[in-house]
Order: structure tokens, then C-alpha cells, then sequence
């Protein structure tokens, strides 16, 4: 459930092809994202699953699976 809506809030705020999302897919180099589409996705996830993620982990998530397991970890 958590990849299905992460993998929908990246097609619609990168205009990505949600069946080519997987949870390898590298959200800067595969999706095209910039800084500011990390900063809106992640306020995205975070009014989504109603967590919060320090600044200094964002570093950190890379790929669609790196988020999921966060926000899973996090719940």
C-alpha cells in the first residue's frame, strides 16, 4: 500500500510513468527530479502518511524503495 501511493504522488508531481516506478528506481537520476521536486514530493509523503522526515535524512533516501521502507519504519 505504501509503494502504491508513493509510486502515484511520483507520477503526478514528476510526470513519470507510474508502471516504470519500481523500488530500485532512483528518484533524481531515473525520475529527473531536481531539489525543489525531492522538497515538494517529500512534503507530499509526509501530509500523506502523516509522518515527518528530519532534513537530515533525506540525504540519505536515494531510491522509491529507501522511502518506503522509511515511511513503513516510521508509521
Amino acid at each position: 500500500m505504501v509503494f502504491e501511493k508513493m509510486k502515484q504522488i511520483l507520477a503526478d508531481q514528476l510526470d513519470a510513468d507510474i508502471d516504470s516506478i519500481t523500488m530500485d528506481t532512483d528518484i533524481q537520476d531515473d525520475l529527473g527530479a531536481d531539489s525543489l521536486d525531492v522538497v515538494e514530493m517529500l512534503m507530499s509523503i509526509e501530509d500523506e502518511f502523516e509522518i515527518e522526515i528530519p532534513d537530515e535524512k533525506i540525504e540519505s533516501l536515494k531510491t522509491v524503495g529507501q522511502v518506503v521502507e522509511y515511511i513503513q519504519d516510521n508509521m
